[in-house]
């Protein structure tokens, strides 16, 4: 017994000290119980098939796809026209909206489903998400106290007073518990957050970046000679290739782009498909040509093949957000010339751009003019900026050409913040209907299997570009460090600690009437949590809780409230809950953040329910 308590008490310095990752800290004490043999290699394993662990991994994969699809950003300037430009009532926003979401859906999936949407609230209203995102875990927390199904500790108890031969409790039962938690987290976690955590990230975010995508479009002047014709069936276009029309030569115009909708059986899995307007490109109807060049040039071009103009000749300011450059699988980069280049002073079309690379130049940078037109016969100087363009893969092979130029930026980085816009539907559907089958019985499957499905489907459906993309969304860390500490629990009763620690406590306190022992149990099943899952401290503390009021003659019920709300309001420790490692990563946390902010909350509530609980559930 002393062992584990020794390891976990150097688990703990090392988790404040900060020095080593969490991770790692949570490695080491698991190998620590494997060695001194207190646990057995399936017992130190079993956290890494632990349902909460795969449910981790799966909602990372979702959050990623309502992130990647651009979901998150529709929804975030939704609720970003309720907040203004008030930073108050953006954090009250965010508080309430999870804590309604926590009120009915596990606290793991709500941060999940909240966070990507929190993360883009806090970009578009220019405050700090690192201020948001750990009053969004606590949040949920609280919100979770609300109903029955709201956070496992709930059941926990339901459970031991059914048990016991005590009336069950109902669905809302919690509500006036879980309003007071909300109440309480707002008013102090209002100015905590502004004190502790407005600073953070702010380091990183201070970095110079490279230009992004929409930035090269306004620079290059790309919206404002950029024009869209449409192949009919009876069009001169239908069936012609790119070579066949000789576009560049006779109109001086560049296809940039030939957008085609996919026309499959299989519309739900792809539906929009872009092409680089190569050669051997075959016109079929219905496709969409992006050109770039003069404007009465192309409206002759549309006239002689008898295409629909989509675009009037307007200023970039009112055209239309359907006139613009899409970059799901097409990009554009920059590449500046060096001095040793092996084309300094040959043509772009003899560079062999599009030969070589598959990609096209669509403007020259050359000190501060812009070359946009007749690009083919133009000869390159040394040092010009060439803006290219192709799928992002051939971008990328440009990087390996070192000798002759260099690529400005980070292409991949920048394809990877691309949002896939047009899967934001079926990233909704399957969102909604993850939500619905964790919430209702209509489907009897285990919330972790929701929360699976949900991830397959956003795999399956093309919300991820590729299923890498799916695995990077994964943060590892937090799931080592849940799976590597959810066995800490398991050595503790295992030893008989807990119980020791527990009935000491108990046995103290019961002389001195409920209220002291309640206290005394609530705050012991609030330590304990720090150190290992909620649910297990409930699991642990629920039937001692019960004895001791049995023993003294009172009723269990706020007793047990109090194992329940002390193993939920676990907020000093990044891994007492999940939502609490969930928001580790995108907050830039360190373990001395959730002290900071963290325990002086959990140390005000517990000092609040203490006396509420009584009043709520009289003894």
């Amino acid at each position: 017994m002393w062992i584990t308590l020794v390891i976990l008490v150097l688990a703990a310095i090392f988790f404040v000290n900060g020095k080593l990752r969490s991770d790692v800290v949570a490695l080491c004490s698991l190998t620590a119980l494997l060695i001194f043999q207190i646990l057995t290699p399936e017992e130190a394993l079993s956290g890494f098939s632990n349902s909460v662990v795969i449910m981790m991994v799966g909602l990372f994969v979702v959050g990623g796809a309502i992130f990647q699809t651009g979901l998150a950003k529709m929804i975030s300037s939704y609720i970003l026209r309720f907040a203004g430009n008030s930073e108050s009532r953006l954090f009250l926003l965010v508080i309430l909206v999870t804590s309604a979401i926590g009120a009915f859906v596990s606290n793991t999936g709500t941060v999940a489903l909240m966070l990507p949407i929190v993360v883009s609230l806090a970009a578009s209203s220019g405050m700090n998400s690192s201020r948001l995102l750990m009053p969004l875990a606590f949040a949920s927390s609280m919100g979770g106290m609300m109903t029955l199904i709201g956070t496992p500790p709930n059941l926990v108890i339901q459970d031991a007073l059914t048990s016991a031969g005590y009336p069950a409790l109902s669905f809302f039962s919690f509500l006036p518990v879980g309003l007071v938690s909300v109440l309480v987290g707002i008013v102090v976690l209002m100015p905590l957050s502004k004190w502790f955590l407005s600073g953070r990230g702010k380091k990183k975010d201070a970095r110079k970046r490279s230009k992004s995508l929409t930035q090269l479009v306004n620079e290059y002047g790309l919206s404002s000679s950029l024009f869209r014709i449409r192949v009919t069936e009876h069009s001169g276009l239908y069936g012609k290739t790119i070579l066949d029309l000789d576009i560049r030569r006779k109109y001086g115009l560049n296809i940039l782009e030939v957008r085609r909708g996919d026309s499959s059986k299989h519309r739900f899995l792809k539906t929009i498909t872009q092409q680089l307007a190569s050669a051997d490109t075959v016109m079929e109807e219905d496709d969409i040509l992006y050109l770039s060049g003069d404007f009465m040039q192309v409206r002759q071009f549309a006239t002689d093949y008898a295409a629909d103009m989509l675009d009037e000749h307007e200023t970039e300011e009112t055209r239309a957000a359907a006139n613009t450059l899409a970059f799901y699988d097409i990009g554009i980069a920059e590449i500046v010339l060096m001095p040793t280049s092996n084309i300094i002073n040959r043509t772009i079309k003899e560079a062999g751009f599009r030969d070589k690379f598959n990609v096209n130049v669509l403007g020259i940078r050359r000190g501060k003019e812009y070359l946009l037109q007749n690009l083919g016969n133009e000869r390159v100087h040394s040092n010009d900026v060439l803006l290219v363009q192709g799928t992002w893969a051939n971008i990328a092979r440009l990087s390996n050409e070192g000798s002759d130029w260099v690529v400005l930026g980070q292409p991949l980085t920048e394809a990877a913040k691309v949002t896939l816009d047009y899967k934001a539907p079926i990233a909704a559907f399957i969102m909604l209907l993850m939500i619905f089958l964790m919430v209702t019985d209509f489907v009897p499957i285990a919330p972790v299997t929701a929360v699976i499905i949900a991830a397959l489907l956003m795999v399956l459906t093309g919300c991820f570009r590729n299923v890498e993309a799916a695995y990077k969304t994964i943060n590892w860390e937090s799931v080592v460090l849940i799976a590597a500490m959810l066995p800490m629990s398991l050595a503790l009763e295992k030893t008989g600690a807990s119980t020791y620690i527990s009935n000491s406590l108990v046995a103290g306190l019961g002389a001195f009437g409920p209220f002291a022992l309640m206290a005394g149990i609530y705050f012991t099943t609030s330590l304990m949590t720090m150190f290992i899952s909620n649910t297990a401290t409930a699991v642990l503390l629920a039937p001692i809780a019960l004895q001791s009021a049995e023993q003294i003659g009172v009723s269990p019920v706020p007793f047990l409230f109090a194992v329940t709300v002390g193993a939920s309001m676990c907020f000093a420790s990044p891994f007492s809950t999940p939502p609490n490692a969930l928001v580790m990563p995108a907050g830039q946390y360190t373990f001395m953040d959730y002290v900071k902010v963290g325990l002086p909350l959990q140390l005000i509530m517990g000092i609040v329910m203490v006396f509420v609980l009584p009043l709520l559930f009289p003894f």
